[in-house]
């Protein structure tokens, strides 16, 4: 008989995210908080009077505060944002990046 002296501990590695196009992000907290930080940066160009710095500033710093306080639990991040998937997330967040810059450029 062949007996096993500690657990085999597996890891759960997402093989696809099920949507065409989306791939799996291999590290995909640190690249969220990255692109939040670099929203907030870009916002901060922006004159804090703008009704569109101050939601959007709202937003992203929630969102930030959800993936730092996760302690890397991606799950949890998924559940809290209610965007769908962490990869779904981020291109939400890449998304309002572009946008955030083009409303710096146009001066709107």
């Amino acid at each position: 008989m062949f007996r096993l002296t500690r657990p085999v501990l597996r890891q759960v590695v997402k093989k696809t995210t099920g949507i065409t196009g989306l791939a799996v992000h291999p590290n995909p907290l640190p690249e969220l908080t990255e692109t939040y930080q670099s929203t907030l940066s870009v916002l901060s160009s922006i004159p804090p009077t703008s009704v569109y710095r101050q939601g959007v500033e709202a937003l992203t710093k929630h969102k930030l505060n959800i993936v730092q306080g996760a302690n890397g639990d991606i799950a949890a991040v998924e559940k809290q944002l209610d965007e769908g998937q962490i990869e779904e997330s981020l291109d939400i967040a890449k998304d309002e990046l572009k946008v955030t810059q083009n409303m710096l450029e146009w001066k709107a």
